[in-house]
């Protein structure tokens, strides 16, 4: 896995995720942002990035993360735990990036509906 050529296909996906999310939080006019650091990609509540710990934790919502989490979960999209961080790894395929962004969309969707 830790190889020049695995790293440069995880990035790549990630890169995919990270610009597909932006596009999605922006299309609904949410004020969150999307981090990405190599084949870490996480959206958070806040506009911009908090860049510290102090500043993340200020800006969580428990029950936001928790419904984004059981909606994506229930339809087979599992983001880390504790918050909305996504790891590329290098089985990730393009397709799982879109899974997840039509799950994702669905989901803010019947938020603002």
């Amino acid at each position: 896995m830790l190889t020049d050529a695995a790293f440069a296909g995880m990035v790549e996906v990630a890169t995919g995720f990270a610009t597909g999310a932006r596009k999605i939080i922006e299309g609904y006019g949410l004020p969150w942002s999307v981090s990405q650091l190599g084949a870490r990609v996480e959206y958070r509540f806040a506009s911009p990035a908090p860049r510290s710990g102090g500043e993340s934790a200020a800006h969580a919502d428990a029950e936001l993360e928790d419904y984004l989490h059981a909606y994506l979960a229930n339809r087979g999209v599992l983001l880390t735990p504790f918050h909305n961080m996504a790891l590329a790894c290098p089985q990730t395929t393009h397709d799982d990036v879109a899974r997840h962004h039509d799950i994702f969309t669905a989901a803010l969707g019947e938020l603002a509906g």
